[in-house]
């Protein structure tokens, strides 16, 4: 699957999610400070197996030359991750997190998975896409699943660290921009697209709170829900970055554009996780605003990291139509409002890596 292929059309994905109270975690992202020097980027990759090794170790000196440090390998390929790190960059697994259609799956475990707000299962009746399978974070075996997940990849010599992708609850509103692909509006939460009332997530809360949210006369609207939903997603977070640091192996994140609207349309708290890099999908297409905004939403992430870890601007390619100027201008503009480089999503063409080039120069 071709994970950026979201909504059929468009191209978002999350690239593009336990227990009851969740404690201070004792697991900690590296502190660092404000970057500086030479900036570094990243990119995602689907990798194809008809590629060559002489191709590679061209494509891949081109990239280090550009000033591209880690990719992240949509699948596992020993050929692709090798000749990246015989050039001097970083190989990372992409996995898809929350967001698990397989077959074998739905079929084994139709319980695990999340149901919305009118008690339909996403094994059943996946929202907007038939790919929008969404596990349960509350579920302690959907944890332990994803941890042995985790561990399988980061137990391969070749592979440098693990990179979250779909890590949060299924959107309950989406990007403005693709409002009309569906012919849906909204301006508020629906219960179709509002998730997870399991009865596990309710007893949970129930546990907590003393109250079904259900029972809950505008549960949209309850900050405690939300931040019980929120605390569920960092706690699936929490125990994959405890697998990941027993393999000294870095874990980051794909993460929506800023932790305000991360928090209002996917539950995602990822200002406060214990990761070693973010990069949030900073589409502004998406969001039909202009180039500049990107700088706008570095400097909110930034801000709210507050040096915990860094963060890589992702960029999507499509959204620039091929104007190098502008790429240029969303480059700089990342970098120069803290962002310790960018990552990048689409075709990635020589006039782009000497665009990347130019900018960090």
């Amino acid at each position: 699957m071709n994970k950026r292929n979201f909504l059929k059309s468009v191209g978002l994905g999350s690239l593009a999610i336990m227990q009851p109270a969740i404690p201070t975690l004792a697991l900690k992202a590296n502190t660092i400070s404000k970057p500086t020097g030479t900036a570094r980027h990243r990119v995602w990759i689907n990798p194809n197996e008809k590629d060559t090794i002489a191709d590679l170790q061209k494509l891949y000196a081109s990239y280090k030359k550009a000033g591209i440090a880690d990719i992240f390998f949509e699948a596992d390929s020993e050929k692709h991750f090798k000749t990246a790190k015989d050039n001097g960059i970083k190989a990372h697994r992409w996995i898809w997190t929350m967001n698990r259609g397989e077959k074998e799956l739905l079929a084994s475990h139709p319980e695990w998975y999340a149901k919305n707000r009118k008690g339909e299962s996403c094994a059943t009746h996946p929202p907007y896409v038939d790919y929008y399978r969404w596990l349960c974070p509350s579920k302690p075996e959907v944890v332990n699943y994803l941890k042995e997940q985790a561990e399988m990849v980061l137990s391969k010599d070749y592979v440098d660290g693990l990179h979250l992708d779909y890590v949060r609850y299924c959107d309950v509103i989406l990007p403005v921009n693709l409002w009309s692909n569906y012919n849906i509006d909204q301006s508020k939460e629906l219960p179709e697209y509002d998730f997870c009332y399991c009865e596990t997530c309710r007893d949970k809360y129930k546990e907590l709170k003393g109250k079904d949210p259900l029972e809950l006369e505008h549960p949209d609207q309850s900050p405690s829900w939300r931040k019980f939903r929120y605390d569920r997603i960092t706690n699936v977070v929490t125990n994959l970055a405890a697998v990941a640091k027993q393999h000294k192996k870095p874990i980051s994140a794909a993460v929506f554009p800023t932790p305000e609207i991360a928090k209002r349309i996917v539950r995602q708290d990822w200002t406060n996780w214990p990761l070693n890099a973010v990069c949030p999908m900073i589409y502004h297409g998406f969001y039909k605003e202009d180039v500049a905004w990107i700088g706008d939403a570095v400097a909110e992430g930034v801000r709210g990291l507050d040096g915990r870890f860094p963060l890589y601007a992702g960029l999507y390619l499509p959204d620039f139509n091929g104007n190098m100027a502008d790429l240029e201008k969303g480059v700089r503009l990342s970098i120069q409002n803290g962002a310790a480089g960018v990552s990048l999503f689409g075709g990635v063409t020589p006039e782009v890596l000497q665009t990347l080039q130019k900018a960090g120069s």
